[in-house]
């Protein structure tokens, strides 16, 4: 086990979740990086674990990063946990594995649990090809020009969101994808009031509006991906925009500009922008 960097999955709620080989990797490594060191010791008790932790968090994990890859580097075997679920997925330890992976360091993953596949699994909806988005963000204009820029998505796109932001989240889906466009939302997975409700997102809405209760926790979002005639109104107003700036712009700063106006990929604008250039 000897410099090697671990990355440990541990259960989202329900307890049982958690790996043998992730027990068994806890146990035998010579520092366990935590993100909350209180929630972990709980956590690691509850399976006879007693390891040295270390608090490995958004915060700290800049002034971290060289003591921990030291320690990499001279022999030690070191596990990153989060306080649930897969680590990097929306929480710490990006940097650390991107520079042990720089540094020639060993990086083992040590799969379970996950919110997002969890959620996916039982939705029942596509699941082939999905986005994540993670968190929205915070501030009410910046999320809905986010979503905004999701509207035409035709892939299944995942969200995650707190009990805080529950409630506003739903009102700028409806707001911005529509009441009727297909969603689930996944509350509590794994634990004892799990619940998934599946409908339009504006009756989603209705629903948590009217019962309190199912504010509470920490939610998954799944929405279906946008129908293609949805897409193709979309495509057809972004070719407006791109040849009312090619007529009058080089194409480059046209696609540039297009690009910040529809939040689509510039590199996609500029040989779209080529074609209508070309198109007498």
């Amino acid at each position: 086990m000897a410099a090697t960097l671990y990355v440990v999955a541990t259960p989202i709620g329900n307890l049982e979740d958690m790996t043998y080989r992730a027990v068994r990797i806890l146990r035998e490594v010579d520092l366990v990086a935590v993100e909350d060191t209180r929630h972990a010791r709980k956590l690691l008790e509850h399976y006879g674990i007693d390891r040295p932790l270390l608090s490995l968090h958004e915060h700290n994990e800049a002034q971290r990063l060289e003591p921990v890859l030291s320690r990499l580097e001279g022999g030690a075997s070191i596990a990153v946990i989060s306080d649930a679920g897969t680590p990097l997925i929306s929480d710490p330890g990006f940097q650390l594995v991107r520079e042990a992976r720089r540094r020639g360091i060993a990086v083992s993953p040590v799969p379970g649990a996950s919110a997002i596949t969890a959620a996916l699994s039982v939705a029942g909806l596509p699941t082939d090809r999905f986005v994540y988005e993670g968190f929205l963000p915070a501030k009410p204009a910046a999320r809905r020009r986010r979503l905004e820029q999701l509207v035409t998505e035709p892939r299944t796109l995942v969200l995650l969101e707190s009990s805080h932001r529950i409630r506003q989240a739903l009102a700028d889906l409806v707001g911005v994808f529509g009441e009727a466009r297909e969603a689930v939302l996944a509350r509590e997975l794994t634990k004892r009031f799990e619940t998934l409700a599946n409908a339009g997102l504006g009756e989603l809405e209705d629903w948590l509006r009217t019962d309190p209760n199912q504010c509470k926790g920490e939610f998954v979002i799944l929405v279906g991906g946008a129908p293609a005639s949805e897409r193709r109104a979309d495509e057809a107003e972004v070719d407006r925009i791109l040849a009312l700036l090619v007529a009058s712009l080089p194409v480059k700063q046209a696609a540039a500009l297009a690009s910040g106006i529809t939040g689509e990929p510039r590199n996609r604008l500029y040989k779209r922008a080529l074609e209508l250039a070309d198109t007498p």
